[in-house]
Protein backbone atom coordinates (compact mmCIF):
# COMPACT_ATOMS: atom_id res chain seq x y z
CA UNK A 1 0.00 0.00 0.00
CA UNK A 2 1.44 3.40 -0.91
CA UNK A 3 2.17 5.64 2.06
CA UNK A 4 -0.20 8.35 0.92
CA UNK A 5 -3.05 5.83 1.10
CA UNK A 6 -2.56 5.19 4.81
CA UNK A 7 -4.85 6.94 7.30
CA UNK A 8 -3.11 10.02 8.71
CA UNK A 9 -2.48 10.68 12.39
CA UNK A 10 -3.50 13.80 14.27
CA UNK A 11 -0.44 15.55 12.83
CA UNK A 12 -1.46 14.76 9.27
CA UNK A 13 1.40 12.27 8.91
CA UNK A 14 0.58 8.73 7.73
CA UNK A 15 1.20 6.13 10.42
CA UNK A 16 3.37 3.98 8.14
CA UNK A 17 5.47 7.01 7.23
CA UNK A 18 7.06 6.76 10.66
CA UNK A 19 8.70 3.50 9.60
CA UNK A 20 10.32 5.10 6.55
CA UNK A 21 13.28 7.34 7.45
CA UNK A 22 13.06 10.74 5.81
CA UNK A 23 15.78 11.34 3.27
CA UNK A 24 17.90 14.49 3.41
CA UNK A 25 16.12 17.38 1.76
CA UNK A 26 17.19 20.69 0.24
CA UNK A 27 14.98 23.72 -0.12
CA UNK A 28 14.43 25.92 -3.14
CA UNK A 29 16.91 28.81 -3.56
CA UNK A 30 16.35 31.54 -0.97
CA UNK A 31 13.86 29.61 1.17
CA UNK A 32 14.83 29.80 4.84
CA UNK A 33 14.20 28.14 8.16
CA UNK A 34 13.21 31.00 10.48
CA UNK A 35 13.04 30.37 14.21
CA UNK A 36 11.05 32.72 16.42
CA UNK A 37 12.03 32.03 20.00
CA UNK A 38 12.06 33.58 23.44
CA UNK A 39 11.12 32.88 27.04
CA UNK A 40 7.67 31.72 28.06
CA UNK A 41 5.22 34.61 28.16
CA UNK A 42 7.17 36.91 25.83
CA UNK A 43 4.40 36.83 23.22
CA UNK A 44 5.61 34.42 20.53
CA UNK A 45 2.07 33.32 19.64
CA UNK A 46 0.84 36.90 19.52
CA UNK A 47 3.60 37.97 17.14
CA UNK A 48 3.05 34.96 14.89
CA UNK A 49 -0.69 35.68 14.78
CA UNK A 50 0.16 39.26 13.77
CA UNK A 51 2.49 38.00 11.04
CA UNK A 52 -0.32 35.81 9.72
CA UNK A 53 -2.89 38.59 9.79
CA UNK A 54 -0.97 41.73 8.86
CA UNK A 55 2.09 40.46 7.01
CA UNK A 56 0.48 37.54 5.23
CA UNK A 57 2.73 36.45 2.39
CA UNK A 58 2.48 33.35 0.20
CA UNK A 59 6.13 32.56 0.93
CA UNK A 60 5.61 32.43 4.73
CA UNK A 61 4.65 28.96 5.92
CA UNK A 62 3.99 28.61 9.63
CA UNK A 63 5.03 25.17 10.89
CA UNK A 64 2.74 23.78 13.56
CA UNK A 65 4.55 22.27 16.56
CA UNK A 66 3.57 18.93 18.09
CA UNK A 67 3.01 18.86 21.84
CA UNK A 68 1.88 16.37 24.46
CA UNK A 69 0.16 19.01 26.59
CA UNK A 70 -3.57 19.62 26.52
CA UNK A 71 -5.00 22.53 24.56
CA UNK A 72 -5.60 25.75 26.47
CA UNK A 73 -8.75 27.80 26.15
CA UNK A 74 -8.97 29.26 22.65
CA UNK A 75 -6.27 27.06 21.13
CA UNK A 76 -7.16 25.18 17.95
CA UNK A 77 -5.65 21.80 17.11
CA UNK A 78 -3.71 22.00 13.87
CA UNK A 79 -3.33 25.77 14.04
CA UNK A 80 -1.69 26.58 17.35
CA UNK A 81 -0.30 23.07 17.94
CA UNK A 82 -0.78 19.46 16.99
CA UNK A 83 -1.98 18.06 20.32
CA UNK A 84 -0.87 14.44 20.36
CA UNK A 85 -0.74 11.63 22.94
CA UNK A 86 2.67 10.88 24.42
CA UNK A 87 2.86 7.51 22.62
CA UNK A 88 2.34 9.17 19.24
CA UNK A 89 4.89 11.86 20.02
CA UNK A 90 7.43 9.22 21.08
CA UNK A 91 6.85 7.30 17.83
CA UNK A 92 7.49 10.42 15.75
CA UNK A 93 10.60 11.26 17.76
CA UNK A 94 12.02 7.74 17.61
CA UNK A 95 11.48 7.56 13.84
CA UNK A 96 13.45 10.79 13.31
CA UNK A 97 10.38 12.63 12.07
CA UNK A 98 10.92 15.54 14.45
CA UNK A 99 13.54 18.16 13.62
CA UNK A 100 13.88 18.75 17.36
CA UNK A 101 12.13 17.41 20.44
CA UNK A 102 12.44 18.79 23.96
CA UNK A 103 10.73 18.43 27.29
CA UNK A 104 10.00 22.01 28.30
CA UNK A 105 9.96 23.17 31.93
CA UNK A 106 10.32 19.53 32.99
CA UNK A 107 6.76 18.79 31.93
CA UNK A 108 5.36 18.35 28.41
CA UNK A 109 7.15 17.51 25.17
CA UNK A 110 7.31 19.79 22.14
CA UNK A 111 8.72 18.99 18.71
CA UNK A 112 8.87 20.32 15.15
CA UNK A 113 7.64 18.00 12.34
CA UNK A 114 10.60 17.64 9.98
CA UNK A 115 8.45 16.61 7.03
CA UNK A 116 6.44 19.83 7.19
CA UNK A 117 9.64 21.90 7.18
CA UNK A 118 11.05 19.98 4.20
CA UNK A 119 7.84 20.41 2.21
CA UNK A 120 7.68 24.14 2.92
CA UNK A 121 11.29 24.67 1.80
CA UNK A 122 10.75 22.58 -1.34
CA UNK A 123 7.86 24.88 -2.27
CA UNK A 124 10.19 27.86 -1.93
CA UNK A 125 8.51 29.07 1.27
CA UNK A 126 10.16 30.30 4.44
CA UNK A 127 9.45 27.73 7.17
CA UNK A 128 8.53 29.82 10.23
CA UNK A 129 9.08 27.87 13.45
CA UNK A 130 7.98 28.90 16.94
CA UNK A 131 10.35 27.10 19.29
CA UNK A 132 11.53 27.39 22.87
CA UNK A 133 15.17 28.16 23.64
CA UNK A 134 16.21 24.51 23.97
CA UNK A 135 14.66 23.58 20.65
CA UNK A 136 16.11 26.58 18.83
CA UNK A 137 19.61 25.52 19.84
CA UNK A 138 18.96 21.97 18.61
CA UNK A 139 17.70 23.18 15.21
CA UNK A 140 20.66 25.52 14.76
CA UNK A 141 22.99 22.57 15.27
CA UNK A 142 21.21 20.60 12.55
CA UNK A 143 20.51 23.57 10.25
CA UNK A 144 23.43 26.04 10.52
CA UNK A 145 21.78 28.36 7.97
CA UNK A 146 18.64 28.77 10.08
CA UNK A 147 17.76 32.36 10.95
CA UNK A 148 17.27 32.76 14.72
CA UNK A 149 15.15 35.64 16.03
CA UNK A 150 14.86 36.07 19.80
CA UNK A 151 11.95 37.98 21.29
CA UNK A 152 12.60 39.67 24.63
CA UNK A 153 10.27 41.58 26.97
CA UNK A 154 10.88 45.23 27.87
CA UNK A 155 11.74 44.00 31.40
CA UNK A 156 11.60 40.91 33.57
CA UNK A 157 8.82 42.54 35.56
CA UNK A 158 6.75 42.93 32.39
CA UNK A 159 7.38 39.29 31.46
CA UNK A 160 6.34 38.02 34.89
CA UNK A 161 3.24 40.18 34.70
CA UNK A 162 2.28 38.62 31.36
CA UNK A 163 2.78 35.12 32.75
CA UNK A 164 0.59 35.86 35.75
CA UNK A 165 -2.14 37.55 33.72
CA UNK A 166 -2.67 34.65 31.33
CA UNK A 167 -3.45 32.37 34.33
CA UNK A 168 -2.63 29.12 32.52
CA UNK A 169 -0.25 27.68 35.11
CA UNK A 170 -0.45 26.64 38.73
CA UNK A 171 1.59 28.59 41.29
CA UNK A 172 4.35 25.96 41.15
CA UNK A 173 4.39 25.93 37.35
CA UNK A 174 4.50 29.71 37.28
CA UNK A 175 7.49 29.72 39.60
CA UNK A 176 9.34 27.28 37.30
CA UNK A 177 8.57 29.36 34.23
CA UNK A 178 9.71 32.57 35.89
CA UNK A 179 12.96 30.99 37.01
CA UNK A 180 13.58 29.48 33.57
CA UNK A 181 12.76 32.77 31.84
CA UNK A 182 15.62 34.53 33.57
CA UNK A 183 17.99 31.75 32.47
CA UNK A 184 16.67 31.79 28.90
CA UNK A 185 17.09 35.54 28.56
CA UNK A 186 20.79 35.05 29.19
CA UNK A 187 20.92 32.97 25.96
CA UNK A 188 19.98 35.81 23.64
CA UNK A 189 23.57 36.13 22.48
CA UNK A 190 23.13 32.77 20.70
CA UNK A 191 20.67 34.37 18.27
CA UNK A 192 21.13 36.30 15.02
CA UNK A 193 18.69 39.04 16.00
CA UNK A 194 17.09 40.20 19.24
CA UNK A 195 13.75 42.04 19.04
CA UNK A 196 12.10 43.74 22.01
CA UNK A 197 8.38 43.00 22.16
CA UNK A 198 7.24 46.19 23.84
CA UNK A 199 3.91 46.06 25.64
CA UNK A 200 1.14 47.22 23.32
CA UNK A 201 3.41 47.31 20.25
CA UNK A 202 2.53 43.99 18.62
CA UNK A 203 2.31 45.39 15.10
CA UNK A 204 5.65 47.14 15.34
CA UNK A 205 7.31 43.98 16.64
CA UNK A 206 5.79 41.84 13.89
CA UNK A 207 6.87 44.37 11.27
CA UNK A 208 10.42 44.26 12.61
CA UNK A 209 10.47 40.46 12.41
CA UNK A 210 9.19 40.57 8.81
CA UNK A 211 11.85 43.14 7.94
CA UNK A 212 14.62 40.91 9.33
CA UNK A 213 13.37 37.95 7.28
CA UNK A 214 13.26 39.93 4.05
CA UNK A 215 16.71 41.43 4.56
CA UNK A 216 18.20 37.99 5.17
CA UNK A 217 16.50 36.65 2.04
CA UNK A 218 17.92 39.55 0.01
CA UNK A 219 21.41 38.83 1.32
CA UNK A 220 21.30 35.16 0.29
CA UNK A 221 18.87 34.82 -2.65
CA UNK A 222 20.49 31.63 -3.95
CA UNK A 223 21.20 29.81 -0.69
CA UNK A 224 19.59 26.39 -0.35
CA UNK A 225 18.93 25.14 3.15
CA UNK A 226 19.59 21.43 3.71
CA UNK A 227 18.27 19.26 6.51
Amino acid sequence: MPIDAVAPTATGMPVDARRVPLAACAGAPGAMVVIISGPSGVGKDTIIDALRAKHDRPDYEFIVTCTTRAARSGEVDGRHYHFVPEAEFAALRDAGDLLEANQVHGAHWYGTPRRAVCEALARGHHAILKIDVQGAHAVKQRVPDALLIFLVPPSLEALFGRLRSRATETADQLEVRQRNAAIELARQGDYDHVVVNETGEVERTAARVAEIIEKERARHPDRRVEL
